[in-house]
């Protein structure tokens, strides 16, 4: 689905993800602005994908889920919008505390979306729950 709506990683390191998309045919509601389910999708996946890559390098199973969601749309979402989270460390932590103790582990991530213009076009909290398999 992150395809076909449009979806791309813009900069991913150990801290901070981006990920954008543009508004197109494919991803436009009826009042002529992103959906807002593909603001959601890329927003979760800005979170999400540092999550991914804190996982990928331990020798140890761990799930990954999201429990919880706050969103706030600021301003119509057109032409191109980048979501940022920048919670690494925080979603490292988790990971090695729920690898240490075996006992679930949840945090709220940030991700702020911006257009063009630098405005802010929504901001998502995702809640997302972390446990050792």
């Amino acid at each position: 689905m992150a395809f076909w709506a449009g979806l791309c990683v813009k900069q991913l390191t150990t801290n901070e993800a981006v990920i954008g998309v543009k508004y197109r045919y494919l991803n436009k509601n009826p009042f002529r602005s992103i959906y807002f389910a593909v603001l959601s999708m890329a927003a979760e996946l800005s979170t999400g994908i540092l999550a991914f890559a804190h996982i990928a390098d331990k020798r140890v199973n761990v799930s990954m889920l999201v429990v919880g969601l706050n969103a706030q749309f600021l301003k119509k979402a057109t032409g191109f919008v980048y979501f940022k989270c920048n919670n690494g460390e925080e979603i490292a932590a988790a990971i090695q505390q729920t690898i240490n103790t075996g006992e679930g582990v949840s945090i709220t991530c940030r991700s702020v979306g911006v257009n063009e213009h630098d405005e802010i076009v929504a901001i998502f909290e995702f809640k997302w729950s972390f446990k050792r398999k």
